[in-house]
């Protein structure tokens, strides 16, 4: 499965899933209701598709052009690291505006969704590539720079 359609099933079965786990963790946290919290998971998920499509798309760009192929370990941190640190960027401001709490308060609370977050998504994408297989980004011969 490749392009627009393995991105759609990927963004689709991440973010339902994270969706669970973050309003579940950010009622834990805060000590508010799940349905508190589940609208920010939302509102967070939407974002997190947004920087996903964006930052996978020149993830895959940069990929294509490295003359090893695959997906090693260590390419596998860094685009966990590179999506997730992004992603805190985005979202310490909205935590902070729902939860009414500050921007210092809402960062603790990012990190604790941050340290789940790093190893969700570093299996979740070595469990979608054995799944679906790798992108043609990162399967076949080097295309020329």
């Amino acid at each position: 499965m490749q392009g627009l359609k393995r991105r759609l099933v990927y963004i689709t079965l991440y973010e339902g899933l994270a969706i669970v786990a973050a309003s579940a963790g950010l009622a834990l946290m805060s000590g508010q209701g799940m349905g508190h919290s589940g609208v920010v998971a939302v509102i967070a998920s939407v974002i997190a598709i947004l920087w996903n499509l964006a930052f996978n798309t020149l993830f895959e760009r940069w990929e294509s052009r490295q003359a090893t192929r695959g997906r090693s370990l260590r390419r596998r941190i860094a685009h966990a690291i590179g999506f997730e640190g992004g992603l805190v960027a985005f979202l310490v401001p909205v935590f902070a505006w729902w939860m009414d709490v500050s921007l210092w308060q809402a960062l603790v609370m990012d990190l604790g969704l941050v340290v789940f977050f790093l190893v969700y998504t570093f299996v979740f994408n070595w469990a979608f590539d054995l799944l679906f297989g790798l992108p043609a980004s990162a399967a076949g011969a080097a295309q020329p720079a």
